[in-house]
């Protein structure tokens, strides 16, 4: 095999695109990745790493540009993630994605694969300013000018973002807003090394009302109409210097309301450990004319607290949710469970078509909204517990329920290893399994697969521009299971 060197520059001809969206090509059969490339093109490239059976390289010219490649709208994608693809045509972004699913079921080769139904990716009309919310990171530099975005991808640098083509507009208008005014009132931010204060910033916005939320995290004590929170324990001194670096929010919160009427919530979450987690376990809301957004999708309405999860595209959750539903086929008579339930969304779907719902969720806060929810929109079927799957689905078998089907939408991580030894052990009729990475649901189907018949496979574009793809797959009960050598190893 040929030994590239790092700096080496090389040309390439880029066959084909990997599932992190970078070109791939061969140098006497040792693979090069290289982000930003597109098939078709022949570029000169720099080796930038060295694997054991792979390099990866950099473009440096394009000789060769593919017809399908455009000009990013957005000047700084490149900085954020190589698995952007905003270089790609849309079109064939939407296939790209179609071949991310086939990539995965080679790679993994669950049972009947090659004869799988893999439907064209159902992509969005304006794939732009599509994303609700945002969740950036707040720094000062040394100028005192005060910054909000994300890293840049594998570092600690932080990229600036005033505008952002995926990102709702107002959400971003909002957090600019922000970084003005910790500027004007000179709030400690949060520096990693020796400053404490705001570190994070998350501001979402309902697509159906215009309601806004936010959430700022800070690594020290607020203080608002003189009340410090959290209050500190009660054999606990608080120092001098610790007291002058408190969040003074007063004056923020006042503006920040009165400029944005649409504003309902502002809650603080108290984070003074130094992790990578972006939040700590106390949430307090300072401001709120309510608790929670309202938030729509298909025909109904629903409620979000600010800490709950829900899809960052609200557009197409609508048409994820309405896949999920035409792909379970609901019938009068079916008892659902709702696996990784959140505050209830696709259970809601499928409601008052089916005899009763059951979701389940590890997020206490997500159960709270889920029931509340259910209450708000008069689903007296539906019910929901704090706990995880494989551990509740068993007891309901105990007490003699039986649900018909299931519906699953997992991390990215993919199903729980004793989740998925719970679905095979009691293998309800029919099963809907949504996915947010195609390469754990392939190797989730290697399992699933030995016992259900995976009748078709539909992409959804939730994340426009980048290299992720969602997934709805239709699975039927076989007639007999496929007994093959079963391994449930836990995910790290």
């Amino acid at each position: 095999m040929i030994t590239l060197k790092i700096g080496q520059k090389v040309p390439l001809n880029i066959e084909r695109m990997g599932i992190n969206g970078e070109g791939i090509a061969s140098i006497s059969g040792r693979l090069v990745f290289v982000p930003y490339a597109l098939p078709g093109e022949t570029i000169l490239a720099e080796i930038t790493e060295n694997a054991r059976n792979f390099s990866r390289a950099k473009v440096v010219t394009i000789n060769k540009k593919s017809k399908f490649r455009v000009k990013p709208e957005d000047s700084v994608y490149a900085d954020l993630s190589s698995s952007h693809i905003m270089h790609l045509a849309y079109p064939q972004q939407l296939e790209f994605k179609k071949d991310l699913m086939r990539q995965a079921l080679e790679k993994y080769k669950p049972t009947g694969w090659k004869n799988y139904e893999l439907r064209d990716t159902l992509g969005m009309e304006n794939p732009r300013h599509y994303r609700n919310k945002l969740q950036y990171q707040i720094r000062r530099l040394n100028d005192g000018t005060v910054i909000a975005g994300l890293y840049r991808e594998n570092s600690h640098h932080l990229v600036n973002l005033e505008r952002c083509v995926v990102q709702e507009e107002m959400t971003q208008t909002i957090v600019n807003q922000v970084c003005r005014l910790i500027e004007k009132y000179k709030l400690p931010v949060d520096d990693e090394r020796k400053t404490r204060g705001i570190r994070t910033v998350m501001v979402r916005r309902s697509q159906k009302t215009g309601q806004v939320q936010m959430i700022f995290v800070s690594s020290t004590r607020v203080v608002l109409d003189g009340q410090v929170w959290p209050e500190p324990y009660a054999d606990q001194e608080i120092t001098k210097r610790e007291k002058m670096g408190f969040v003074k929010f007063d004056k923020i919160l006042s503006e920040l309301t009165e400029e944005f009427k649409d504003i309902v919530t502002v809650a603080v979450n108290y984070h003074p450990k130094k992790t990578s987690e972006i939040y700590g376990d106390r949430t307090q809301i300072l401001f709120n004319e309510k608790d929670t957004i309202t938030e729509g999708v298909l025909d109904y309405e629903f409620e979000l607290s600010p800490r709950a999860f829900y899809q960052l595209n609200p557009t197409q959750a609508n048409v994820l949710y309405a896949e999920a539903v035409k792909a379970l086929h609901p019938r009068k008579t079916d008892t659902v469970v709702d696996a990784y339930c959140g505050v209830g969304t696709i259970g809601f779907a499928v409601a008052d078509k089916v005899k009763s719902v059951h979701g389940m969720d590890v997020t206490p806060e997500a159960i709270v909204d889920a029931r509340a929810n259910a209450k708000r929109l008069g689903f007296k079927n539906c019910h929901y517990e704090t706990g995880r799957a494989e551990k509740i689905i068993p007891n309901w078998y105990k007490t003699g329920q039986r649900p018909t089907a299931l519906l699953v939408d997992p991390p990215r991580t993919g199903l729980d290893s004793a989740l998925l030894e719970t679905i095979t052990k009691f293998q309800p009729e029919k099963m809907v399994y949504v996915s947010c990475n195609v390469s754990t649901l392939a190797k989730d189907l290697i399992v699933l697969s030995q016992f259900y018949n995976v009748d078709y496979i539909q992409s959804v574009d939730m994340f426009p521009h980048t290299a992720r793809t969602e997934a709805v797959v239709k699975m039927t009960k076989r007639d007999k299971p496929i007994r093959l050598e079963r391994k449930f190893n836990k995910r790290k």
